[in-house]
């Protein structure tokens, strides 16, 4: 039986991103379904009750909720191709914890740099540049943050590269000054066929996040 996955997703989702790469490393087709989340789908609803957020992986009709959860689904079910984590038990660790990391902190923080003002702002892009300076720290010399080759760690923190341009423009800052190992390291991981084909416009996310900055009476 062939397998049937359908990713409930929305486009300029990071963590939707790090679930369309991860199928794109493994050549997996799949049905995209849009979701609108001002107005969630039942589908949606049905199949991630607990938190009703996106992505959903839906593989042969049963859900897979969180994306670095789907990731490691995706690359366990497929593990046939492409590796995203290290076979290596101490270095498969070493990559969640990572991970966990930019999926406990990256995201928060970049929010707060274009959804606060004044002082707070401030404070968010303080937090911001210790970061990602704890980050370029972890990634060293290494061409990726698994060593050689693009992993688990780079799939989880690349989809931010999308949002860099709206957060330094609304964060009055140059990311490339700030952290020049990162944007060196986001450059070489779009060399990357997969992910240069599933990143959106940084121009096209600046012009969203100008939107909902409007909803937020920050405009």
């Amino acid at each position: 039986m062939a397998d049937e996955v359908v990713l409930l997703d929305f486009w300029p989702s990071m963590f939707g991103m790090r679930v369309r790469i991860a199928l794109a490393e493994k050549g997996i087709e799949y049905e995209y379904k849009e979701e609108d989340l001002r107005n969630k789908s039942p589908l949606l609803l049905e199949m991630n009750p607990i938190h009703k957020k996106i992505p959903v992986l839906i593989h042969n009709g049963k859900p897979v909720c969180e994306s670095l959860i789907i990731v490691q689904y995706i690359d366990e079910v497929w593990n046939d191709r492409s590796p995203l984590l290290p076979t290596d038990p101490y270095q498969r660790a070493h990559a969640r914890f990572w991970a966990d990391y930019v999926d406990k902190k990256v995201y928060e923080v970049s929010r707060k740099i274009w959804t606060t003002k004044g002082e707070e702002k401030e404070a968010g892009k303080k937090e911001f540049f210790e970061i990602f300076k704890t980050l370029e720290g972890e990634l060293g010399d290494k061409p990726y943050f698994g060593g050689e080759t693009f992993g688990f760690v780079d799939l989880s923190l690349i989809p931010f590269y999308s949002w860099f341009h709206a957060i330094e423009t609304f964060g009055e800052f140059n990311m490339e000054a700030e952290c020049p190992k990162i944007v060196a390291w986001a450059k070489r991981c779009l060399q990357i066929e997969t992910v240069a084909k599933t990143l959106p416009d940084q121009k096209k996310v600046y012009e969203f996040v100008g939107q909902m900055r409007k909803r937020f009476g920050l405009e």
